[in-house]
């Protein structure tokens, strides 16, 4: 069977889904999504869902900015039944004194992007936070706008107003192939249909790097494997708690529901098969990222494990995605590599990638530092920080 669309988006993850329904909402006619699996099924389903905006870079800073107003509003950014399930809680970010210097540059940074953030001194951190432990050499900031969010609820709530808007989405439907001529995107394949198009959108998150190798694209992309735990608070004395970036204990971690903590940390990672991979919190993580969040919230120790797994990022070098086009391909666009950050990002991304695609630039953010070539002529993305706390 052949179907004509204008453009098919690879990847049925929240990217995929926010590239759709941007498309969709910026007039491009029946744009079509192919899936390999169920929507969010890949590193969507496994996202520890935090929403906050600290960030080292400004392209990072301005993408999540303006995707937390599309979270706080979602029926006039977007409207239709969908609900991306934005909860704020406020997020607080720790950093030790030997940071201090590299933290309030980008505290710097954020402000000049209009992001609601600033420096705490200790006692209001404790106001804020009552039920943590803060060191009075540590330096803080207060994003009292962020919180967290439902990954998959967001694709689907993408997907279902872009299908609203006329576009398509095929389940169980992996990309075979995508077919060049001349130099340009003719269509994609799957084992059942072939898409006639000139516009292909690679959004795979882990199984990119396979993917693009298979078009001749070379780009440095790592599956890794990430986990969390969620512990149960009830029985010990904490109450409901802002979330946190912990740059002294390298952990992430956020309030879920009305008792459980999600924590997760930046320093553990391990390259993985995307097909094979253990999606279950291991015993030694457990423990140490326990003993971890307990350094920060000394009452959770007492708390009881609800249940742990893992996840993937896609990994690269600088810790940033690929937003580009392919040269010497023309049609074709990447859209991968978040390293963790993505669910966070996926509203702007999706009107940045749309606005490359039928404007030819992006306007929303200035996505130039994303680009692929990047990683050939050297011109890494930097971060204040010796080390990362990421999700």
């Amino acid at each position: 069977m052949t179907v004509t669309s204008e453009a098919v988006i690879i990847g049925g993850g929240v990217m995929g889904a926010s590239i759709l329904y941007s498309l969709a909402a910026g007039g491009v006619r029946s744009p079509v999504l192919l899936e390999r699996d169920t929507l969010g099924s890949g590193s969507t389903g496994r996202s520890s869902g935090a929403i906050r905006m600290h960030y080292s870079t400004e392209v990072n800073a301005r993408l999540a900015w303006e995707s937390l107003a599309v979270f706080r509003n979602w029926g006039d950014a977007v409207g239709g039944d969908g609900d991306p399930g934005f909860v704020e809680t406020g997020y607080m970010v720790f950093a030790p004194q030997h940071e201090a210097a590299g933290f309030f540059q980008n505290i710097e940074m954020q402000r000049r992007v209009g992001i609601d953030t600033r420096i705490v001194d200790w006692v209001e951190a404790r106001e804020l936070a009552p039920a943590f432990h803060l060191g009075e050499d540590e330096r803080f900031a207060w994003e009292a706008q962020s919180g967290h969010g439902d990954p998959s609820g967001t694709a689907l709530a993408f997907v279902s107003r872009a299908r609203e808007l006329g576009a398509s989405v095929s389940l169980e439907s992996p990309a075979t192939r995508v077919a060049i001529r001349g130099g340009r995107v003719a269509g994609v394949e799957t084992a059942n249909e072939t898409y006639e198009t000139d516009t292909a959108v690679v959004a795979t998150g882990p199984w990119s790097s396979r993917f693009l190798r298979g078009l001749g694209v070379e780009l440095p992309l790592m599956p890794t494997r990430h986990e969390v735990i969620l512990i149960r608070r009830s029985e010990t004395g904490v109450g409901y708690h802002p979330g946190g970036g912990d740059m002294a204990n390298l952990i992430y971690f956020r309030p879920e529901a009305d008792n459980l903590t999600l924590v997760g940390n930046g320093n553990r990672e391990e390259e993985a098969d995307p097909d094979t991979y253990n999606q279950r919190a291991s015993t030694d993580f457990v423990q140490d990222v326990w003993g971890r969040l307990a350094r920060r919230i000394p009452g959770i120790e007492d708390g009881r494990l609800a249940h742990g797994y893992a996840g993937l990022y896609t990994t690269t070098p600088d810790l940033h995605p690929v937003m580009d086009r392919v040269d010497g391909i023309e049609g074709l666009y990447v859209c991968t590599g978040f390293s963790g950050h993505g669910f966070k990002l996926a509203p702007a991304v999706g009107v940045c990638m749309a606005e490359l695609i039928l404007d030819g630039e992006a306007k929303l953010v200035d996505i130039s530092p994303l680009r692929m070539g990047r990683f050939s002529d050297g011109s890494l993305n930097t971060t204040q920080y010796s080390f990362k706390v990421i999700a």
